[in-house]
């Protein structure tokens, strides 16, 4: 499982000392989350006793889960909460994964709950159906024609899995909010890119714990182990111009060569990168929901902060930082330049071209919105001023 307390030279380690000691730290995280003795365990009634309208539902947008407009919030219901894992196991069968890597469905299906169960569902934003909103955006990210030629099982696995791990076991505050409380994670990866370091290493804890590709020879398991963390590590939000200006470089010298396997993952991450900030690409109804559900998480934050008498956050005060102007600040200065490159990659295909729309129309909503805002909060304030002016002739008078 998520395992913040043991770090990759425990878990690699050969000595019997480290070893015990990395079986009472196991033993001691179980002790406080005694539910995940039945991890990977999805209770019978799950799925099974689902309506069967809804089973058939869920089913037909299964049969669509390639189109920008997928509606993961619907097919969350549909699926009784299990929008994650159903949704991998038929993207895993979808692309022939489970066949060419002689996957067992036992295991692919334990590996998938445990992912699924290690997301905080209290979290408004960073939950399962987030990471399941990105998986089904990487997917359609593959399909793009000029990546889906070059990309060979390995990188489509590769994908698919960092999507739905990438924010696994976020506690649902940021990184400087763990480092000015001096959290143990942000000691244990020394303040740098600690969630992402987290979410990788939760992810390898639970591949080995459950077994999924114990069968594939060592050398290739630890290179997948390695990659999964050079594409979670690229999600730090920290690390966004690095990217991007590799990104402009290369296509300005129109020298990526997708042939090349390196080249190949830089472009997963770029697309990794991309399906994780999506949202403002969506269509408006689904779009302002995560809009609105990415504020309240950061408005909690606030809260969290004033009282432990801490400076609150940038986004994080309610009071000043409204959703149209974190929004249209997120859309401007982090989605736009992004993607802005991976259009210029894909070559503008339909599905970018729908995209860029989306976020052109949704920017400008959200700037509308604003200044309705400002025209009320005017109005207000004018309103107060009168109500002062008239408090003070009536004492006057009186």
């Amino acid at each position: 499982g998520s395992y913040p307390f043991i770090d990759f030279r425990l878990l690699n380690s050969n000595s019997i000392d480290i070893a015990k000691k990395v079986k009472r730290l196991l033993s001691f995280q179980r002790y406080f989350h005694a539910s995940r003795l039945l991890r990977g365990i999805v209770p019978q009634a799950s799925l099974h006793l689902l309506d069967e309208d809804y089973l058939g539902q869920a089913r037909h947008m299964l049969s669509k889960v390639g189109t920008w407009n997928f509606d993961i919030f619907l097919f969350d219901r549909l699926t009784n909460g299990n929008s994650l894992v159903t949704l991998l196991c038929h993207l895993f069968n979808l692309h022939g994964l489970i066949h060419h890597f002689q996957l067992d469905m036992v295991k692919l299906h334990r590996f998938l709950v445990m992912i699924q169960e290690d997301y905080h569902s209290q979290n408004p934003y960073h939950n399962a159906v987030h990471a399941a909103d990105v998986t089904q955006a990487m997917h359609c990210y593959l399909k793009e024609p000029k990546l889906a030629h070059y990309l060979t099982p390995l990188d489509i696995m590769l994908g698919l899995m960092a999507a739905a791990a990438h924010d696994v076991d976020h506690p649902g505050v940021n990184q400087p909010f763990l480092i000015k409380t001096k959290h143990h994670l942000a000691s244990l990866y020394q303040n740098v890119s600690v969630l992402e370091n987290h979410h990788w290493r939760s992810t390898i804890g639970m591949l080995r714990e459950s077994g999924l590709l114990a069968h594939l020879p060592v050398e290739m398991i630890q290179d997948v182990e390695q990659q999964l963390g050079s594409l979670i590590l690229a999600t730090d939000i920290n690390r966004q111009n690095e990217f991007l200006t590799r990104m402009k470089a290369h296509s300005d010298n129109r020298d990526l060569s997708l042939e090349d396997a390196n080249h190949r993952h830089f472009i997963l991450q770029i697309a990794l990168k991309c399906a994780d900030i999506c949202n403002p690409c969506r269509v408006w109804e689904m779009s302002k929901q995560w809009s609105e559900k990415v504020c309240e998480e950061f408005y909690r934050q606030g809260d969290l902060e004033h009282r432990l008498h801490l400076e609150i956050s940038p986004l994080c005060n309610q009071q000043k930082d409204s959703i149209p102007s974190i929004q249209i600040g997120f859309m401007s200065f982090i989605v736009e330049p992004l993607f802005v490159e991976w259009s210029r990659f894909t070559e503008n295909t339909p599905l970018t071209i729908t995209m860029m729309n989306n976020l052109r129309k949704n920017k400008g909503t959200w700037r509308g919105l604003l200044l309705k805002q400002h025209s009320n909060s005017e109005d207000n304030a004018a309103q107060t001023n009168e109500d002062k002016i008239r408090t003070s002739l009536e004492v006057d008078h009186s």
